[in-house]
């Protein structure tokens, strides 16, 4: 059976099967109490209204009994198909779980076989996301620099989204969480699309012109260690080039069964790297999945801009971590031309980060109160980030 994009929109990511033996432990990590349950014991079943698809029911169930809609039949007909390019992007967490579904220890780095083993597959292009994570650091960290300078009246920033705090947008879970409890305060979210999006969006157009390759003929597919990756490919606003950003998704798992089915002795091959048309990456990007990651990697980005020189010597380590609200600051010398503009030597830039969507709603009560002390807030819906992703591989001997 095909799954369409309007389906996803339609019913969502995650179903509980008939099976279920009504334990209830889905319905404790839930961060939208979006389970619904009749008695314990029983059947549970979920409220697409309020499921943000994060998948954490499904990697919690001691029993097996949740799902993800899968799109591996698509993106193997899209292989198969001749007349169809397929390009490949990975996210940066996949890597730090990938190992363990063959018999590794958890936290291996299967970069090198990784990639190696989406070639053998087929893939025509093989590329790492983490090339885009720099490019959603340069848009949220730009944006943030702007919202900021607009809040001290500097001319030249009057068209510049003017919310403040800023809350990041990379994580769709997080982004739907906001659209169901939160929907008049939708403007404090960046603007950027997160790093899968972008990626897609530019291999349409970027990298099908460098590859002499018509944007019709790109089949694109992410894999990810997020569920709501997913929903997030086939929303309907996701299509920069005139054709879909991404057009599949498939997860971390769904990947090492896809090496097992083509039987591929994954611990056997030669290590290969990614493509490297779209392949170069800072090393911002590696650190996206662990909670903290991307407001280190945007509190970097900030003041060199604002400073003109790199961020080092400075501990920002506090904001790294799996609290469930965690907040810390740093002071950023001006170089000349914003001294001038803002008649500021230096300036406090004020973050917090929220690990697990749940632990958000005292941030967005302040928020809503304007008694809000921070200029940038990161949220990740997954506790500790996308390395705890519900598409990642399921070993509940570490749970």
């Amino acid at each position: 059976m095909s799954i369409t994009r309007e389906t996803i929109q339609s019913k969502g990511v995650i179903s509980i099967q008939p099976t279920c033996k009504g334990c209830d432990d889905c319905v404790a990590v839930c961060p939208n109490d979006a389970i619904t349950v009749k008695e314990l014991g029983t059947k549970h079943s979920i409220d697409f209204n309020k499921c943000v698809n994060c998948g954490q029911c499904l990697i919690t169930c001691p029993f097996g009994r949740i799902e993800d809609v899968s799109m591996v039949n698509e993106v193997k007909s899209a292989i198969g198909d001749p007349s169809k390019f397929v390009m490949v992007q990975v996210a940066p967490a996949v890597r730090a779980s990938l190992a363990v579904a063959f018999g590794q220890e958890e936290g291996v780095d299967a970069e090198g076989k990784m990639f190696a083993a989406m070639k053998e597959l087929g893939f025509d292009k093989v590329y790492d996301t983490t090339f885009s994570a720099d490019l959603t650091i340069l848009e949220e960290g730009h944006e943030l620099i702007a919202r900021v300078m607009k809040s001290l009246n500097v001319p030249g920033y009057e068209d510049a989204e003017s919310a403040l705090p800023q809350f990041t947008s990379c994580c769709p879970g997080w982004v739907r969480f906001a659209e169901l409890n939160f929907p008049d305060q939708l403007e404090h979210l960046s603007t950027a699309k997160s790093p899968m999006q972008m990626h897609g969006a530019v291999i349409k157009t970027y990298g099908a012109e460098r590859l002499g390759v018509a944007p019709s003929k790109v089949y694109s597919v992410a894999v990810m260690p997020c569920t709501a990756k997913k929903f997030e490919c086939s929303r309907p606003e996701f299509i920069s080039s005139g054709y879909n950003d991404v057009d599949a998704v498939i997860t971390t798992r769904e990947l090492a069964q896809m090496i097992k089915d083509a039987g591929i002795d994954f611990n056997s091959l030669e290590e290969q790297p990614c493509d490297d048309l779209m392949g170069e990456g800072t090393g911002a990007g590696v650190i996206f999945g662990n909670t903290g990651g991307v407001m280190e990697a945007a509190l970097r980005t900030a003041y060199a801009v604002l400073s003109g020189k790199e961020l080092e010597g400075i501990e920002i380590a506090d904001v790294r971590g799996e609290q469930g609200v965690r907040d810390a600051s740093v002071t950023i010398p001006l170089k000349k031309e914003f001294k001038k503009a803002t008649g500021l030597d230096s300036l406090e830039v004020k973050v917090a980060i929220v690990s697990g969507a749940a632990n958000v709603k005292s941030v967005m009560a302040d928020v809503a109160a304007g008694n809000s002390p921070y200029h940038f807030v990161e949220v990740m819906t997954c506790p500790g980030g996308c390395v705890n992703g519900g598409g990642q591989i399921i070993n509940h001997d570490i749970l």
